[in-house]
């Protein structure tokens, strides 16, 4: 069992830290002996996994833009090397790309080095085999081999620089040249004004080496020189200020289209014409129309917060199904593995933060991949004279929404956060107007009848942290209001959390 210490890193299917100074009261936890304990200890699960010793296995090495990064790259190719393992070096590059290498190049595993979004002074290790990337219970037994100070025999690996973006890049662009179908099949987007906001992040390249060689115009393109200290705007596609200034952006350049990456580009996002995000239910509308098209009655896995209307547009208006399960992204993506080994056509796993794993692109959650195909879609509807905003025009958006987070003060969180959603199931069943969600897969979610606030709320566990997230959405004007008034008279009565953001 993982020990306090070696528990703070483990951050659901990633390893993150303290990578560099910077910020008061955080002190580098991330260090050179720590690094290389983990990466002997992805070595040895490596191995095990493959059975292979670990001086026969080959495994690529990327990272993000992260002042850390580098010195972290350094550890990790030390590590490796000292275990034997052939290392193909790849630089800095995108998450999804590393996960290709297992594929294009047949590497054994992958390590990038990349915290997302996260703020940049921290850092963390995400790791990929051909499966994927690691689950929950595969980064707690890498995790145990570097707490029980566990190491491969030594060795002596040799360590390979290679350009692999450029091999992921003409993926990306014969993408396009095939589903475009247009009369120039090397400039497919000729005319086409898409701007990308890479936030200084890793994803300046899908601008130079994506579009631009197809033909399209990236003029008011922004932030796509990597700068790791993310001098201009959180590299977050849920980030309102990342959102905004991309908005912006497009309007300014009177462009066609926007997109938007975070760190590590394994999330994106878009903005269209009128200079309005695509993003959040917006998003999984156009990437489920997209999946459907060639997956018709097919069932789209989202998390756990989307919107009612939602709902209606992926089934009424698309002819899918949808199901509702867990947040976090590697919930969703398993789920969908799930029900199509059983024998389900789900071609699309999507998280309302923006992470889209597609049935065709390996459940790989990539922000590079997801946005070409919503590229792809628009250059098609220009074609025909119409447009994504056509697209999303059956989709009914909720007039109000709110999210608010509370804190939970008992130490064993899990148990009280279970005992607030049995109690609170118990009180909305005895409340009129208000009916229980019969397929939410997580936390309650409820119903409420015009008169008790028109919308939705579902109260749930945080998948971490010692959080119970609370999401409101209303089809009517005062209606979240309303809802947090009824609601709050339950929650007054849960001693255990924090009601602060109620203003109590």
């Amino acid at each position: 069992m993982l020990n306090k210490y070696w528990g703070q890193f483990k951050s659901g299917t990633d390893i993150r830290g303290v990578a560099s100074s910077g910020v008061e009261g955080q002190a580098i936890n991330l260090t050179d002996d720590n690094i290389e304990k983990m990466v002997f200890g992805f070595a040895l699960w490596l191995s095990e996994k493959t059975h292979k010793p670990a001086g026969g296995l080959t495994v690529s090495l990327g990272h993000d833009p992260r002042i850390s990064s580098e010195r972290i790259r350094s550890d990790a190719i030390s590590a490796f090397a000292a275990s034997g393992i052939h290392v193909l070096d790849c630089g800095m590059c995108s998450t999804p790309s590393m996960f290709m290498t297992t594929v294009d190049l047949k590497c054994d595993g992958a390590l990038q080095i990349t915290a997302s979004h996260h703020p940049f002074n921290r850092n963390g290790l995400k790791f990929f085999t051909r499966d994927g990337g690691l689950d929950s219970a595969d980064i707690e037994s890498v995790l145990l081999h570097a707490q029980n100070g566990d190491r491969p025999p030594k060795g002596f690996g040799n360590v390979e620089k290679i350009n692999y973006m450029e091999t992921y890049c003409a993926h990306l662009r014969e993408l396009v040249k095939r589903g475009v179908n247009a009369r120039d099949y090397e400039h497919p987007l000729a005319g086409f004004h898409i701007v990308v906001d890479a936030g200084n992040g890793a994803g300046g390249f899908y601008a130079d080496d994506v579009l631009k060689p197809l033909g399209a115009d990236i003029s008011g393109s922004q932030f796509l020189d990597p700068d790791g200290l993310f001098p201009n705007h959180i590299p977050n596609p849920e980030n309102e200020t990342a959102m905004r200034s991309v908005c912006d952006a497009v309007k300014r350049a009177k462009a066609d289209l926007g997109v938007i990456f975070d760190t590590d580009v394994d999330r994106g996002g878009a903005v269209d014409a009128r200079g309005d995000e695509i993003n959040r239910n917006r998003l999984i509308a156009i990437a489920s129309a997209i999946a459907l098209e060639d997956a018709p009655g097919g069932t789209i896995v989202t998390d756990s917060i989307t919107s009612t209307g939602l709902k209606d547009y992926i089934e009424k208006t698309l002819g899918g199904k949808h199901r509702r399960f867990k947040r976090g992204y590697r919930n969703v993506i398993n789920e969908a593995l799930r029900l199509n080994s059983e024998g389900v056509n789900c071609p699309l796993a999507i998280e309302t933060s923006g992470h889209a794993a597609m049935k065709e692109n390996y459940f790989l959650d990539d922000g590079a991949y997801l946005v070409t195909k919503i590229i792809i879609k628009s250059a098609k509807l220009r074609q025909e004279n119409k447009s994504l905003e056509d697209l999303l025009a059956p989709l009914a958006e909720p007039k109000e929404a709110k999210e608010l987070r509370f804190p939970v003060k008992e130490e064993n969180f899990r148990a009280y956060g279970k005992k607030v959603i049995e109690s609170l199931e118990k009180y909305a069943e005895s409340q009129e107007g208000w009916a229980v969600a019969p397929d939410n897969c997580e936390g309650i979610r409820v119903s409420l009848g015009k008169a008790q606030g028109d919308g939705w709320f579902l109260l749930r566990l945080s998948v971490h942290d010692p959080i119970m997230p609370l999401n409101i959405e209303s089809d009517s004007v005062g209606g979240v209001k309303k809802i947090l008034q009824s609601l709050s008279v339950f929650l007054k009565t849960c001693g255990g959390l924090d009601l602060s953001p109620l203003g109590i």
